[in-house]
């Protein structure tokens, strides 16, 4: 077989950008490094998609070895149904330069149903899409389709026992919109072959198709050529203005119009950024610092969200807080105290965790916190799973304050901090060398964590999961640590 032309991927790729299509057909090399938020993200969907399997059991896969050779798996697809076999895994058909891989080929009498498994908890238009694609390639290869169905994960499922496939996920047949996109289809095609066969980058300059519907990983490349303090460094500021003021010749914040309607918030960072000056308010700051007094806990929640749910009465994507950290220091001059949680990996870690934060934080005590709002809807689901602790939760909860809110309601901004509050860019930008960085650090937010976490459920080598669960405590650890010393700078500018 000849090199196919497109797949699923590379149509939806080129109705997003010509230019993406172009680069990653000849230029593979200048696409941007996968980051690990995106490798699991990738990961996350081939898991669900085998897990969908079971939905119809006792199939025959018919995957490649080698993604880059297809070959095999179309000969092997064609064996299987010329033998009769039922169900096919990853059934692959090629026409006209187009290859198609089915997640889910079902035999329907003397016809057939095309299931494709998303792990997304709805249908998308994009979806739609990349459906009506794989009917065009598999009806234009002869095969009789009797219907065509999304399959996506059901968010309204609970698990109560062994987890109930039919349950999980839900079935949408998608064969009308299929049929009725096929002249689309097939002119696309068509206009997606002749930008490859013509052999010259396609002329098209970034906007928000670069976004969407997802980020193309060409950004690093076509997005060179943008000035570091751009317009696009602007927080808040919505894509379509941003390109509003780009496609006008505005890109380096110097060139904004004075007139322009930014929020106060935004104004702020730009007048920071041109003058590379602080904007401290100092009365605020006074404030909200008085109303932080000694003892004081510093706490940090790590979560993750399985897409199936791993524990008894929970959803899929339930937010489960499997982590955190606790620093303590009952005066200002007092030696620091630190308490940690983080569960194995294998069971639920809620209950054990409430079970060793409550007695944590029993002395009385404000608990500052990066983020209330997060913090707190954590403990609230937490209080509401577990009834039986709502009373000492509450308690806790009356007493968490935010350290965020200085730099949200920028009291406190720098043009380090590039319009974010995140506590990733105010660290830096308060201490530039702290005793810790999280750029030095295995996992060094908290996607990564979420994904390493996750990994623990599946990884046997004891070696690898002790590596893993020393990363995580070492990172949550510097959260609250950060914390830390952020208060201390506040102090110590004698700002209290």
């Amino acid at each position: 077989m000849a090199r196919h032309i497109l797949s699923k991927s590379t149509f939806i790729r080129g109705i997003q950008c010509h230019k993406s299509l172009f680069l990653n057909r000849y230029h593979k090399e200048l696409r941007d490094t996968l980051s690990p938020e995106q490798e699991a993200l990738f990961s996350r969907g081939t898991d669900v998609g085998i897990f969908a399997q079971q939905l119809f059991p006792g199939g025959v896969d018919a995957s490649p070895e080698n993604y880059y050779d297809f070959s095999p798996s179309l000969k092997k697809t064609k064996q299987l149904m010329s033998r009769g076999t039922d169900v096919i895994y990853e059934a692959a058909f090629h026409h006209d330069g187009l290859l198609a891989a089915i997640d889910i080929f079902v035999k329907d009498n003397t016809r057939w149903k095309i299931y494709e498994v998303k792990s997304a908890t709805s249908i998308s238009d994009t979806h739609i899409l990349d459906a009506s694609y794989q009917y065009y390639v598999a009806t234009q290869s002869g095969i009789a389709i009797s219907d065509i169905s999304l399959v996506h994960i059901n968010t309204e499922y609970v698990r109560h026992g062994p987890i109930d496939i039919a349950s999980l996920f839900t079935i949408v047949s998608v064969l009308k919109e299929a049929r009725e996109k096929q002249n689309f289809v097939r002119e696309t095609i068509f206009l997606l072959k002749t930008v490859l066969k013509n052999k010259s980058l396609p002329a098209i300059d970034i906007g928000e198709h670069c976004d969407s519907p997802y980020p193309c990983d060409f950004k690093g490349y076509c997005w060179q050529h943008i000035p570091e303090n751009s317009i696009f460094d602007i927080s808040g500021l919505y894509s379509k203005k941003k390109f509003e003021l780009y496609n006008k010749g505005i890109v380096a914040l110097q060139d904004i119009p004075d007139d322009y309607d930014l929020s106060p918030s935004q104004h702020i960072q730009v007048k920071c950024a041109l003058n590379n000056e602080k904007h401290i308010k100092n009365d605020e700051m006074k404030r909200f610092l008085q109303d932080i007094t000694y003892p004081l806990y510093f706490l940090d929640f790590e979560t993750f969200q399985p897409a199936i749910p791993l524990f008894e009465n929970t959803r899929p994507y339930q937010r489960i807080v499997f982590q955190y950290s606790l620093h303590y220091k009952e005066t200002e001059y007092a030696t620091l105290l630190h308490f940690e949680f983080l569960g194995d990996g294998k069971t639920d870690p809620r209950r054990p965790l409430i079970e060793k934060l409550l007695p944590d934080t029993k002395t009385p005590g404000a608990i500052l916190v990066y983020n209330k709002a997060f913090e707190c809807t954590i403990m609230k689901e937490l209080a509401e799973s577990f009834p039986e602790y709502s009373g000492e939760i509450t308690e806790r909860l009356s007493r968490i304050k935010d350290l965020m809110i200085p730099f949200q309601k920028k009291y406190y901004y720098t043009p380090e901090m590039k319009g974010s509050y995140s506590i990733k860019y105010v660290l830096p930008a308060l201490i530039p060398n702290p005793p810790e960085r999280y750029e030095d650090l295995e996992i060094c937010n908290g996607d990564i964590a979420m994904n390493a976490y996750e990994s623990l459920n599946t990884e046997s080598n004891p070696q690898k999961r002790e590596r893993t669960r020393h990363a995580l405590l070492r990172y949550c650890r510097l959260d609250t640590l950060a914390m830390i010393w952020i208060l201390e700078i506040m102090e110590k500018c004698g700002m209290k």
